[in-house]
């Protein structure tokens, strides 16, 4: 079950798409799986996101989990892809869209039976048990019809990425807030941008991801 959990940069995404996926990287089909950025449309770093990992040379496809209205069609897009890459935006709209019809089991199911995934920002912080300590990063009322805020445990820890606190909407100071209200609660991980979190067996660490 190989997982790489971004901040922001993608360094480290070749040599792990390559280290799992034996084939030149213009043959490679990478799902991009969108819908955390959908409060964000038009937003300048909703397009640099994806430009940033087109410029690696894949074949990307985008996915919304949300059009789907059946977990069959999701499986079905999730069975012609090598590998899933799930963008950054806003946590709770990521997990709410994953969260109907299915598509989130469906996920789950596929990246347990070995395919790649990568993990950005939101895209990472879903992979925990839980998503509550993002109520401090991302507005949880974007997403009224989520009730349960766990997550896809896919690893046992929460990743807080932007660790480094040199975005501006996460400041340092937000990240001290998260680690005070939630560290005696959940299992944190600080991911700075420049770093990643690789998931590989059972001895995840961190890693250089500029």
């Amino acid at each position: 079950m190989p997982l790489l959990l971004l901040s922001l940069g993608v360094g480290a995404v070749p040599a792990f798409v390559s280290a799992h996926i034996n084939r030149p990287a213009d043959e490679i089909r990478i799902g991009y799986l969108n819908d955390a950025a959908h409060p964000y449309s038009g937003e300048e770093f909703v397009d640099a996101e994806r430009k940033q990992l087109a410029t690696l040379g894949y074949s990307l496809t985008d996915i919304a989990a949300g059009d789907h209205d059946q977990a069959s069609t999701f499986r079905s897009v999730l069975d012609s892809l090598d590998a899933i890459y799930v963008a950054g935006g806003n946590t709770f709209v990521l997990l709410s869209a994953l969260r109907r019809n299915g598509t989130g089991d469906v996920l789950v199911e596929k990246v347990r039976a070995g395919l790649p995934y990568i993990g950005s920002s939101a895209g990472s912080i879903i992979t925990g048990p839980s998503i509550e300590p993002a109520s401090l990063m991302d507005d949880p009322t974007d997403a009224p019809d989520l009730i349960d805020r766990a997550g896809l445990a896919l690893v046992s820890t929460v990743v807080i990425p932007h660790a480094d606190g040199a975005l501006p909407p996460y400041p340092p100071e937000l990240i001290t807030q998260i680690k005070e209200t939630y560290e005696t609660d959940y299992p944190l991980i600080f991911v700075n941008d420049d770093q990643a979190l690789l998931v590989e067996g059972d001895s995840p660490r961190l890693i250089p991801s500029p």
